[in-house]
C-alpha cells in the first residue's frame, strides 16, 4: 500500500531567499510567462539555469552532463587547465565558451552564468568555490568538499554570507536508502546506536610510494601551473594527472577524501552527528628492506583504521564510536549475516550498531538491510515513510540542485547543502589529521634514529579552535600556506 510521504526535511535549514542581481532582476519583467509561450514542459528565459564548469573532464564531465540532463540547466561556459581532458565535453556544448583559467572565466564573464560547478583536484576546491560565491553565484562542488579543515569552516561561513545555493557532489545523499535508514532508526527498529563501522576496498591508485625520481616533459595542452593551483610548484611528472594525484597530501585526501562523503553521510544524517571530540589511528606499512619500514610523508598510506569518537547528540543516548577502515580492510561480519550474503556491497559498506540491532548498507546508502535481513521487509511495511524523497535518487542530486537555483534560496530543499557537507566534511579531514600525525618525526637527541610523537596516541580535538590539544605539530595540517600569488579571500 502506497503511503503519504510528510514533506520534511532531515535537516532543518534556516537559509534565506536568493537575492538576484539588478540586472538580472530587470530582465525578468521582460520574460512572459511559460503557460503563454508554450505547453507542459516549456521553460521560459528565466527558467535556464546558466552553468560555468570549471572541471571539464573525468567527473567534470559527467557532472555537466547530469545538469544538462536536467533539461533546466544550460552549459553556458567550460573551463579546464587541459585541453585534453576538456575536449570530449566541448564537443558534447559547442556553444560554451571555453577558458583555461578559472579567473579569467569569473572576471571576464561573471554577469553571462548563474552557477558554477567545480569539479578539480582537492587542493584547489575552496579557491575557487568561495570566488564564485563571493561574486552571488551559486556552487556545486565535488567530494570532499576542501582540502583543509580551515577551507570548510570557510566554506561554511561563505554560505550564511553570500546566501546563495550549494550542494556538495555526494549524490548518494538523494538516495531513498539514507532517507530509509534514519527513519528506522527513529522508530527504534535498532535501539540507540553506539557503535559505526565504515570501509571502502580504496584506494584504487598508488599509495604509500615515495616521490618518482626525476621530471617529465609537460603535455603542451595542459598548463602545469595552472593545475597546481594553491600547491607548492614542482616539476611536472608523469601520472600525477588526472587521476593518481589523490595519493599524493599537497594535492589529495587519500581515501578517506574519496569515500569517505558516500559513506559517512549516512550515520552522520541519521544520528545527526557534528564534530568529533578525539581521534586515533593505525595505518598499513609498506616496508623497503629486512626491517626497515619506508618513510613516505608525501603520500597517503596503503591502508589505515581511524577511530573517532563523537559526543551525545539529539538522536543518541551518549557517545559514538565510529571506525573508518580503507586499502581493503573490513570489520568482523556481524553474526546475524548469513555465511553467503553479502557484507554492505562487498568492497564498501556502513555497519551501525545499536542497543536492539543493526542495520547495514552499501556504497551512496543503497541496499540497506536490517540484520538479520529477514527483518527488512518487516519494517518496509511497518514503518512509515516520514522524509520526503529525491526524485531519481542519486541522478535526481543534480537536478534537485539546477531547481533550488532556479527557484531562490529557500525555495527547494537540497540533500547536501553546505551547513550539512562542511561538516562532514570537517570530521573527514579531522581524522586525517591523525593519519599524516603518524609521520610526523623528530631525531633523537643522540643522532641516531628517528622518535615519532603522534603515533599510538588520542588526539583531542577543540573544534571552536580548530586544534588539536595534545599534538601542536599536527596543526600545521589544518590550514596549509597556499602558494604565493594564491589567497582565499574571506
Amino acid at each position: 500500500m502506497t503511503q503519504k510521504t510528510e514533506k520534511k526535511s532531515v535537516f532543518n535549514s534556516s537559509r534565506r531567499g536568493f537575492i538576484r542581481n539588478s540586472a538580472l532582476a530587470a530582465a525578468s519583467f521582460m520574460i512572459v510567462p511559460r503557460h503563454v509561450l508554450g505547453g507542459k514542459g516549456f521553460l521560459a528565459p528565466s527558467d535556464k539555469l546558466l552553468i560555468a564548469g570549471v572541471g571539464a573532464g573525468g567527473k567534470g564531465a559527467s557532472d555537466i552532463a547530469s545538469f544538462h540532463a536536467s533539461g533546466k540547466a544550460e552549459i553556458a561556459f567550460l573551463c579546464d587547465v587541459d585541453d585534453r581532458r576538456a575536449a570530449g565535453t566541448r564537443k558534447k556544448f559547442p556553444k560554451a565558451k571555453y577558458y583555461k583559467d578559472w579567473r579569467e572565466l569569473l572576471d571576464k564573464e561573471s554577469k553571462n552564468f548563474d552557477a558554477v560547478s567545480v569539479s578539480t583536484p582537492d587542493h584547489n576546491h575552496a579557491i575557487t568555490t568561495l570566488a564564485a560565491m563571493q561574486l552571488g553565484k551559486h556552487v556545486y562542488v565535488q567530494k570532499p568538499l576542501t582540502h583543509d579543515l580551515y577551507e570548510s569552516r570557510m566554506l561554511h561561513e561563505a554560505a550564511k554570507r553570500y546566501k546563495v545555493v550549494t550542494q556538495m557532489g555526494n549524490q548518494g545523499a538523494s538516495n531513498d536508502g539514507t532517507r530509509l535508514i534514519s527513519e528506522w532508526y527513529e522508530a527504534g527498529e535498532i535501539g540507540d546506536v553506539h557503535t559505526v563501522y565504515c570501509w571502502t576496498d580504496r584506494p584504487v591508485w598508488p599509495q604509500g610510494i615515495p616521490w618518482p625520481k626525476g621530471k617529465a616533459d609537460v603535455p603542451k595542452e595542459l598548463d602545469w601551473d595552472l593545475w597546481l593551483g594553491t600547491a607548492p610548484y614542482t616539476d611536472y611528472i608523469d601520472k600525477l594527472v588526472p587521476f593518481n594525484w589523490r595519493g599524493w597530501w599537497e594535492y589529495g585526501t587519500g581515501a578517506l577524501g574519496d569515500m569517505g562523503c558516500h559513506l559517512v553521510e549516512v550515520p552522520f544524517r541519521a544520528l545527526e552527528l557534528g564534530a568529533p571530540k578525539d581521534v586515533q589511528c593505525s595505518v598499513g606499512s609498506v616496508y623497503v628492506d629486512e626491517f626497515q619500514r619506508g618513510y613516505f610523508p608525501e603520500s597517503c598510506p596503503p591502508s589505515s583504521h581511524v577511530t573517532l569518537t563523537y559526543p551525545k547528540t539529539k538522536k543518541t543516548k551518549g557517545e559514538v564510536t565510529l571506525h573508518w577502515m580503507d586499502g581493503g580492510i573490513q570489520p568482523t561480519r556481524p553474526e546475524e549475516l548469513g555465511p553467503d550474503e553479502v557484507f554492505g556491497d562487498g568492497g564498501n559498506g556502513v555497519l551501525m550498531i545499536g542497543t536492539k540491532g543493526k542495520v547495514m548498507c552499501g556504497t551512496y546508502g543503497k541496499n540497506p538491510q536490517l540484520l538479520p535481513t529477514s527483518r527488512t521487509e518487516r519494517a518496509l511495511n511497518k514503518v512509515k515513510p516520514k522524509y520526503e524523497r529525491v526524485p531519481d535518487q542519486e541522478n535526481g542530486h543534480y537536478a534537485q540542485w539546477v531547481e533550488a537555483c532556479i527557484a531562490g534560496l529557500g525555495n527547494k530543499e537540497v540533500s547536501a547543502p553546505f551547513e550539512v557537507s562542511c561538516p562532514l566534511t570537517e570530521s573527514l579531514l579531522m581524522a586525517n589529521l591523525a593519519i599524516r600525525g603518524f609521520d610526523i618525526r623528530e631525531e633523537r637527541a643522540d643522532g641516531k634514529g628517528y622518535n615519532y610523537p603522534g603515533r599510538y596516541k588520542k588526539l583531542v580535538w577543540d573544534d571552536s579552535q580548530m586544534r588539536i590539544t595534545n599534538f601542536d605539530a599536527v596543526n600545521q595540517f589544518v590550514k596549509r600556506e597556499y602558494r604565493k600569488g594564491w589567497t582565499l579571500s574571506v
